[in-house]
């Protein structure tokens, strides 16, 4: 009788062997077939690791164990994205530096992930605080600089009054910060930006060329929002000055009664001495100024604005002046800042249309249009437009555009959603962005030979009540000199957002130890693209877009040899609470996966998230779930007592390994652990029926789960006296043939209905199943004495007899 299972023996000896053998490590062995699994690397928080976290590592670390057992030279890293305002936040409170804070939350992350098991090469291990890291993210920012893709430029920004920062439109919810709660206000700053809209197009294009789940690719190309339209001059009554809109649907333009312009556009100061009701202008502008973009653009809310009194607007279909109307859900950082309204095909314009009683004119066929928006009006029949009446939309579009162009007031246009990318952030903690100001020749790049620019020590990490960078007090260190000139200069004191280190990481894993370059060209040429990256769906607009537009512009430079970074990208779902929520604190509903490691072991746990459910759904955390993974894997151990001598597969069994060889390959290809274990769960139930697992059976199941629970296979592949590991191991193949069934069960019919069940050979021929189904007392009793009028046979299916 063997011992009970104890994995918390069996676990840190073997986390212990792999580490000593460095068992994971990958060498760049260019002979070899290459296979690059990656991850998103975490925000090493004080929290630790999360139940959530093991799900997607789990699920790569089975991809990349059953590629080295496949022969694949496979490379699957882990790293930190370190930099970052929660960071700063904690160090500001605890005065501990957030070089310390750092460190200390990588240890204790490391610690966990190493408990978990995964097959990571540590010696690969990055972190974006470290300077020969962020030296080459430094690097990266100067090429860009250089070809005129970072620029400065005024922006309005969400800023909260009490973190002293500038905040992402995520983080601005009702009016207020996430994080602390405070007022955010709207603040004109000076920012570093990225032109990532110079790449939109390719960025959409080049979707064509990956393999990314469907929901990926469409969230991509909502994000950049390409379409195709005109772009309209509306002259201001009595002025020399034009207000510019970008429109789809230029074809409406006789329906535009009113134009809507964003609260913050510069024409306003410019005309304020001619707008009659300024105090209520300004009263508005301050109301507009506490929300955030996405509260400002959201579709249903109460339609707020003001008319600008004095001011009007010439609509170049019709010639008649119309109003000018100032509202939030415009904004000056999409567009031009102004649009025109067509309240009769729009529903925003025709709440505001009816809200302000302002004019509603039909110029698309079909609809109600005083009772509601007709919107249905993609196609349709133009009325009341002048030239383009009795006209199709389509031809419509076209025949406008081309007056337009022809009058000089407008032109075809292709429009993006997709803004600049906003880069600078003024704290602390983050990359300095290596760029001096002189005041002879403006912004000047560093040289190249003085990166990595390291972030100094302060003593304050505290924001500073003017939005500047705690950086800018530090005069020792922003005094320099002009790389150009030699004359003064003062160092930017911005420093860069946590997305930058987070944009090109999948390369610095490529070749970490170079000086010389973020990676050799024949690195890169091996590696790349990434073959498989797995992260959650929050990550798969911004973090996904912006990495792809770095690795562009490299592969425009010639650093890189691939158009995309990732040729596969899946994405999981969340892990709930056990009452469907999700987890946080403040439900209490939260699980350390280090309480079930040391309760069930980390192989239950790895095997637990891969059987909760579909792996791209969400799922809901369930203790007795957990404990039904233990007791499998209780089974699995206890097998060495009914273990036999035996090279090849029992001719009972022979079947059901075949099967569960190619159902769980196929299964791990499709992310579906969820049926490979439950399909390896049917085949330990076999064993145990049967009553004996031979030596070559065992030896495959342990193979087929090592993926999955790589500690508890080590241990029973080295007690069993097999050589060698299980991660060196080959994968075992399955033969087709061997998988189809030799006999199969089908059903017994007497007129028409199911009277009984009975197991035939899979190739057997109506007279002897007929012999089979005759012997059948419940049939022979249904049939005796009565005439059999027809006796029906469907191969492999039913065997149906007409009686009367």
């Amino acid at each position: 009788m063997i011992n009970a299972y104890s994995p918390k023996d069996i676990e840190k000896k073997w986390q212990d062997i792999w580490d000593n053998e460095k068992a994971f490590k990958v060498e760049n062995d260019f002979t070899k077939p290459k296979y690059y699994a990656l991850v998103e690397f975490p925000y090493p928080s004080g929290q630790g690791l999360h139940v959530g976290h093991p799900r997607p590592y789990t699920a790569l670390d089975i991809i990349a164990r059953k590629r080295r057992m496949q022969g694949y030279n496979v490379l699957y890293p882990m790293g930190w994205d370190a930099f970052g305002l929660p960071t700063e936040n904690y160090a500001i409170k605890n005065q501990i530096h957030p070089k310390v804070v750092t460190e200390n939350n990588v240890a204790h992350f490391k610690s966990q992930l190493k408990a978990l098991g995964y097959s990571f090469d540590w010696d690969r291990e990055i972190n974006t605080t470290d300077p020969s890291y962020y030296k080459w993210t430094q690097w990266i920012f100067l090429k860009l600089f250089e070809k005129g893709l970072a620029y400065k430029s005024e922006m309005p920004i969400n800023w909260c009054t009490s973190c002293k920062v500038g905040l992402a439109n995520e983080e601005v919810v009702n009016g207020v910060c996430e994080r602390c709660g405070s007022e955010v206000v709207r603040k004109v700053k000076s920012q570093w930006m990225l032109k990532i809209t110079e790449y939109a197009e390719k960025l959409i294009e080049d979707l064509d060329l990956v393999d990314y789940i469907d929901k990926v690719k469409v969230s991509q190309k909502n994000w950049i929002g390409r379409s195709v339209g005109a772009e309209v001059d509306f002259k201001l009554a009595n002025k020399d000055d034009k207000l510019t809109v970008f429109t789809t649907r230029p074809d409406t333009l006789f329906g535009a009664t009113y134009m809507v312009i964003s609260p913050e556009h510069p024409y306003i100061d410019k005309y304020k001495d001619e707008v009659k009701n300024w105090d209520a202008i300004l009263e508005y502008r301050d109301f507009a100024s506490k929300k955030s973009d996405f509260e400002r653009t959201e579709l249903v809310k109460e339609k707020t604005g003001v008319v600008l009194e004095g001011i009007t607007a010439i609509n170049p279909a019709t010639g008649k002046e119309i109003p000018i109307w100032i509202s939030d859900y415009v904004l000056m950082t999409y567009g031009t800042g102004a649009i025109m309204a067509v309240p009769a095909h729009d529903e925003r314009d025709w709440d505001f249309a009816k809200k302000f009683n302002l004019p509603i004119v039909e110029v698309v066929g079909g609809g109600s249009v005083e009772e509601a928006a007709y919107t249905n009006t993609d196609t349709g029949v133009m009325v009341n437009s002048d030239f383009l009446n009795g006209l199709e939309v389509a031809d419509a579009k076209e025949k406008m555009i081309a007056w337009l162009e022809e009058k000089g007031i407008g032109k075809k246009k292709v429009n993006y959603k997709l803004r600049d990318w906003v880069f600078s952030r003024q704290r602390y903690w983050g990359e300095p962005i290596p760029l001096v100001h002189c005041d002879k020749c403006g912004y000047v790049a560093i040289p190249e030979s003085e990166l990595p620019l390291m972030l100094p020590e302060v003593d304050s990490y505290q924001p500073t009540d003017n939005g500047e960078s705690p950086l800018a007090t530090m005069t020792d260190w922003v005094e320099t000199t002009c790389p150009c000139c030699g004359g003064k200069a003062h160092r930017e004191t911005d420093t860069m957002p946590q997305w930058a280190g987070s944009s090109w990481y999948f390369l610095r894993y490529i070749d970490p130890h170079n000086d010389e370059a973020f990676a050799s060209k024949e690195a890169i040429d091996y590696w790349m693209p990434v073959d498989w990256y797995n992260g959650g769906m929050e990550h798969t607009t911004l973090h996904l877009l912006y990495s792809r537009f770095w690795h562009k512009f490299l592969y425009d430079l010639g650093l890189v040899s691939t158009p995309e970074p990732y040729q596969k990208r899946t994405s999981h779902g969340m892990i709930l609470g056990e009452n469907n929520e999700k987890m946080s604190k403040s439900r209490g509903n939260v699980i350390n996966p280090d309480d079930i490691i040391n309760e069930f072991g980390a192989d239950t746990l790895r095997a637990y998230e891969m059987f909760i459910g579909a792996f791209e759904l969400s799922a809901s955390w369930s203790n007795e779930g957990v404990k039904g993974c233990r007791r499998f894997l209780d089974r699995v151990w206890k097998l060495q007592d009914m273990l036999v001598d035996g090279d090849e597969y029992s001719k009972e069994l022979e079947t059901r390994m075949h099967q569960t060889i190619k159902k769980v390959t196929l299964d791990y290809e499709n992310l579906k652990f969820n049926t490979a274990i439950a399909a390896m769960m049917s085949l330990v139930n076999d064993f145990y029926r049967v009553g004996s697992v031979t030596k070559a059976e065992f030896a495959t199941l342990l193979i087929l789960l090592n993926p999955v629970v790589p500690h508890i296979t080590e241990e029973l592949w080295q007690a069993i006296g097999k050589e060698g590991r299980v991660y060196q191991a080959t994968w075992p193949e399955y033969d087709e043939a061997k998988t189809v069934e030799d006999t199969i069960e089908i059903a017994v019919q007497v007129n028409g209905k199911v009277k009984a069940t009975i197991a035939v050979g899979r190739e057997d021929e109506q007279d002897a199943v007929r012999e089979k189904v005759m012997a059948l007392e419940t049939i022979s009793s249904l049939v005796d004495g009565k005439t059999i009028v027809k006796e029906i046979y469907v191969k492999g299916r039913i065997y149906n007899i007409v009686v009367k």
